[in-house]
Formats: structure tokens, sequence, C-alpha cells
């Protein structure tokens, strides 16, 4: 375990699944975000950086940064991360929200159609996360209260698995 998971450190898992959003990661290893990370207690940053470029990495004083492309399963960075940054990918999302973890969304502004807005405009809706723009992720990081978000209701399998127990009952 490195020395910034160890208990009573902060760290945050910053995610882009398997797509590319260099944007995002470049913007998330940089002095003005890990800085402004670093002002709120964290003291190190994971990047799971998906199909895209290896970001530059500025130094800053007291912050470690970890960048990978994939793993089988980003659950682990999840569980103990103390907050996650996302891209707005419906999966992402609902894993970090499962795992009861803070939640910041960054839209990607550059895709057009993106569907993944109305998820993200939902969640935030429902108070589960907040969500920026690039843009605004330092501004958004420093002016949002993560203890004001509501927990996300765990799914219920057993009414589906209800369902169709019902479903097949009536046709027999």
């Amino acid at each position: 375990m490195s020395n910034a998971r160890k208990r009573g450190q902060k760290s945050v898992f910053v995610t882009v699944g398997t797509t590319q959003f260099e944007k995002l990661t470049d913007h998330i290893c940089s002095s003005a975000v890990l800085s402004t990370l670093l002002n709120l207690g964290y003291s190190k940053v994971v990047v799971q950086r998906g199909h895209g470029k290896d970001p530059l990495i500025d130094k800053v004083s007291g912050i470690d940064v970890e960048v990978y492309t994939l793993k089988p399963s980003i659950s682990e960075d999840i569980e103990q991360a103390s907050l996650v940054i996302s891209h707005a990918g419906a999966g992402s999302c609902l894993e970090t929200l499962a795992a009861k973890k803070p939640l910041l969304v960054v839209i990607n502004d550059d895709l057009m159609d993106n569907h993944q807005v109305e998820l993200a405009y939902q969640l935030k809706k429902d108070e589960h996360l907040f969500f920026c723009t690039v843009s605004t992720l330092v501004d958004t990081l420093t002016s949002v209260d993560f203890s004001t978000l509501k927990p996300y209701p765990p799914g219920q399998p057993q009414k589906f698995g209800q369902f169709l127990d019902d479903l097949f009952n009536i046709r027999n």
C-alpha cells in the first residue's frame, strides 16, 4: 500500500473508462489542479487514462501522481479513493455511486450529441453527484461540498426476479 493510501490520507481516483479524454487527464495532472487538490487535503492522485496518451505530470510537492491505462476492474481504485473524478460514462458513474464514494463528473464538451450529459444532469438533479467541464474543474472542486450528496439507492434485483416469476407463473 502506498503512503498516500494509508489511513487518514486522502486520495483521488480519476477515470476516463476505455475512452480517450486527454483534455481531462492532462488537466488533472496540471499544477493548477494538483495544487488545488493538495490544498483540499489530498496527497495522492491515481489516473486511469484509458486509450489516451500519457499526460505530462507537473511536479507539485506533497502530492503523488500515478497513471495507468486499463485494468480488468477499477473497483479497488474506487474503494481506496476519498473522491472519484470521472468522465460521464454510465458504468464508471454507477460503480462509483454503488461504492458510496463522492463523485465529480467531468463532461466532455467536445463530444457531439453527448448522451452522457443527460445521465450526469439527472444524477446531479437527484443530488448524487456534482458535474462540471474541464474548464470549470478547479472552481468546482473549491466550491462544492461533497458531504451534501445523497447516497445512491442500491439496486433491487429481487424485484426484477419477482417480475419474471410473476410473468412466467401467469403464462403457465
